[in-house]
């Protein structure tokens, strides 16, 4: 069985700041080694539970974070190519998808460090009409292909909106947000070992969890910040100006949901 792991910082363990998640900070080599630390527990847990195949996203923006020699030799690792080839590798022969160091989408209360996309431009973005953040859209992604969400560590919040979108999966909180820039960490070895314990109970959910999937054609809408931001966009063939700030296509499948 295959899994593909798709990981973020905000959501990692220990992660309690923002300078932890940029690259031009102090903070971030040590944000780094917790990303990998949490990103290998799944891979073990995943291996424990079955898995013949992994393969890593190393999927928070500016990257690449890994320390490839730190990371567990048994997995396979890659980055986004774009919003048009978010998750390169996956495909229908993965049998599960795991979302580690997941963060709430944008405007959710009590979320650590919560986004959609961009915490600078992105109001709020839209799958025919549903509010959607980065793990719905990454669910998305995978249901087109057939392939479920099983797991999902991060914040309690994004723990909850994973529960939201995708039923009965297995979910690991390692931090309680107490506003966007503050939160209370589980510490990071006890947590790794739940991520551990739960990558290897969500194996024993391939077949049993259906796919995330949106109905197509899809209607993505996304709101920004300001409307200058959407004059830009707005110009694309195929794209609706539906007020100052807000822009809407319609787009044949899911992986075209980030095409604006």
């Amino acid at each position: 069985m295959k899994i593909y792991i798709m990981t973020d910082m905000e959501g990692i363990s220990g992660i309690r700041c923002q300078e932890q998640v940029m690259s031009d900070s102090p903070l971030y080599a040590h944000g780094r080694r917790l990303l990998s630390a949490d990103t290998n527990a799944a891979i073990c847990g995943a291996f424990d539970g079955g898995a013949t195949e992994v393969v890593v996203n190393d999927g928070h923006g500016g990257g690449p974070h890994f320390l490839l020699e730190e990371m567990d030799p048994r997995a396979l690792y890659e980055r986004p190519a774009g919003g048009l080839n978010y998750m390169p590798s996956l495909d229908e022969s993965f049998a599960g998808l795991f979302i580690v160091g997941a963060h709430a989408m944008a405007g959710t209360l009590n979320a650590f460090l919560d986004h959609t996309q961009s915490s600078a431009s992105w109001y709020n973005y839209y799958q025919n009409g549903r509010k959607t953040g980065e793990m719905g859209q990454c669910g998305a992604w995978a249901g087109h292909f057939g392939v479920p969400t099983l797991l999902v560590a991060g914040d309690k919040a994004a723990c909850e909106e994973a529960l939201a979108f995708f039923g009965e999966i297995e979910t690991v909180a390692v931090k309680q947000a107490t506003g966007r820039q503050q939160a209370r960490c589980v510490h990071p070895a006890r947590s790794q070992q739940q991520i551990r314990e739960a990558a290897r109970r969500a194996m024993s959910l391939v077949g049993k969890v259906q796919p995330y999937r949106v109905e197509v054609p899809l209607t993505i809408r996304l709101e920004l910040y300001r409307s200058d931001m959407a004059d830009g966009p707005a110009q694309r063939p195929g794209t609706r100006r539906l007020d100052a700030r807000t822009i809407e296509r319609t787009v044949p499948n899911a992986l075209e949901m980030l095409s604006f």
